[in-house]
């Protein structure tokens, strides 16, 4: 007998072509079972670089970019105001408004119109707030990035007792900023 008639002999027997035809069909089934979890796999790591990319250019302000692709931050280099305590104004609030922003609340502030600096022009703002975190980093990169240009001279954290084991609450910061004004004569 040759090969081909055993096979023909060995098909045509219905409960064995049913057993040979549902391991063929089962075999197929988890052919596709495993590619349709490999590309969910992969999938779900698309979306986690994608959330990762999001999260990494959300922390660049596009709002202070001049024209498409370019990386300066538009406005005045200098903080506006025609006079000194105008200008310590629109740094209190735009420090302000960067921790509130963010989920954080001022308790205090206090502008320094007289400081070790001031005769170069520089105006200084000593605000202490609270804010979790996250929002802190991306506070200290909102300040710094964008225009005008501010400088943190100091930071003072103080975390709740509990921080170091569950790393949640919200940290006591102590922010000293510092701007350039130029008197516009």
């Amino acid at each position: 007998m040759n090969q081909s008639a055993t096979l023909r002999k060995f098909v045509s027997q219905p409960l064995v072509a049913a057993a040979l035809y549902a391991a063929v069909v089962s075999a197929l089934a988890f052919v596709v079972a495993s590619c349709v979890s490999d590309i969910m796999s992969q999938h779900a790591d698309v979306a986690a670089s994608a959330a990762m990319l999001e999260q990494l250019e959300g922390r660049r302000p596009l709002a202070h970019s001049r024209e498409p692709g370019s990386g300066a931050p538009a406005g005045a280099p200098f903080l506006e105001g025609t006079t000194v305590t105008v200008a310590g104004a629109v740094l209190l609030q735009r420090v302000s408004a960067a921790v509130t922003k963010l989920g954080g609340n001022v308790l205090s502030s206090q502008v320094e119109l007289q400081g070790s600096q001031s005769k170069a022009g520089f105006l200084s703002i000593i605000a202490s707030c609270e804010i979790d975190q996250p929002g802190l980093q991306r506070l200290l990169y909102d300040i710094e990035a964008g225009m005008p240009y501010l400088f943190i001279d100091q930071l003072v954290l103080q975390s709740p007792p509990n921080f170091a084991a569950s790393g949640e609450g919200r940290l006591r910061v102590l922010l000293t900023v510092s701007g350039q004004w130029q008197n516009p004569k």
